[in-house]
């Protein structure tokens, strides 16, 4: 296992990070094994969030149970706004992780209008500041999808790290990645098998981190075997055949892939359209069908509402066919 410098908190982390989305397909005995086997790879860093259902709660037991707590940088997150909810919120993380304090408490993915919000007074930022204070947090980042969020979380003194989708075929925020790494905030680059549609790992894991300034890639997994394998590459440079797998990759999934650069907005009926492709992602790659379902229930636009105006399509960089995409995927939800 190789390890960074985390931005310029002075902590040191592991290239690869343990993804906890998926452990909400096992139990907390079955990551309790998991995190035996992460512990042997080497990996510290370790990524879940509130809204994981219940990936804080077997977290916390399997570290808590094997006494590894001071060998982990632990990250969560949270989509509250306002400081009350934010402040229930960290203390809930606190309680299922089973520890004193969190090394990095992150804003979940807000949109825009969402992050002024946060930033206002009795906005969630000062719950994180006080709790930074008080040592219940060490570290404050921000997470999202949107190139413009994240554009704007360069420019926030508070952020030490951005998490955003990262990977050979959504390279929208390239030039974004390097302006963190130029800032001294750490870059951790979620999704690097594109949702599941990247089925070459090697390839996937490997144009990740060659990148300088891909400080921590956080592939989910919740099998000894995926560990294993997502533990097993360095940063050495690509070889031909290497550039050759990932030229490949890209070029098969250009015309049929969205790369939540939220171009295509705004919707003329309202539809989210990178979030509905987003939870189609986990819905049909992931294997998350009920947490998927319950996401693309909470949209208040589903796909099934396009009337087909085709205006996304004229504004869409990669020319892809959504109005056919978004009746895919209203079939796949059933609305």
């Amino acid at each position: 296992m190789e390890y960074i410098l985390f931005g310029s908190t002075g902590v040191t982390v592991s290239r690869v990070g343990f993804g906890g989305i998926p452990i909400q397909r096992i139990d907390a005995e079955g990551t309790k094994e998991l995190f035996k086997k992460l512990i042997d790879r080497g990996v510290n860093y370790i990524d879940t969030a509130r809204g994981y259902t219940v990936s804080e709660e077997y977290i916390g037991c399997a570290v808590d149970s094997l006494g590894i707590r001071d060998r982990l940088f632990i990250a969560t997150k949270s989509m509250a706004a306002a400081k009350e909810a934010m402040a229930k919120d960290i203390e809930t993380s606190l309680k299922n992780l089973r520890t004193d304090h969190i090394d990095l408490y992150q804003i979940h993915n807000p949109s825009m209008d969402k992050l002024d919000a946060i930033l206002t007074p009795g906005g969630a930022l000062e719950a994180l500041l006080e709790a930074k204070n008080a040592g219940k947090i060490l570290h404050l980042g921000l997470t999202c999808h949107s190139a413009a969020v994240f554009e704007r979380a360069l420019e926030l003194d508070f952020v030490e790290s951005v998490m955003f989708p990262y990977n050979i075929v959504e390279t929208q925020g390239k030039e974004l990645v390097e302006e963190c790494r130029r800032r001294g905030k750490a870059f951790i680059a979620m999704k690097p098998f594109a949702g599941g549609a990247i089925e070459n790992g090697r390839a996937a894991m490997r144009y990740l981190l060659t990148d300088p300034c891909v400080t921590v890639v956080i592939p989910g997994m919740y099998l000894e075997s995926e560990i294993e394998e997502n533990t097993s590459f360095d940063s050495s440079p690509l070889t031909e055949d290497e550039q050759a797998d990932i030229d490949a990759i890209r070029k098969s999934l250009t015309g049929n892939f969205c790369r939540r650069c939220n171009y295509c907005a705004p919707c003329t009926v309202g539809i989210n359209i990178p979030g509905v492709f987003l939870f189609e992602g986990y819905l049909e790659r992931y294997g998350l069908e009920d947490w998927a379902r319950g996401r693309y229930a909470a949209l208040p636009v589903k796909a099934s509402a396009c009337i087909k105006c085709g205006m996304c399509e004229t504004r869409c960089p990669y020319e892809l066919p959504i109005r056919q995409m978004l009746e895919r995927a209203a079939k796949a939800f059933g609305e």
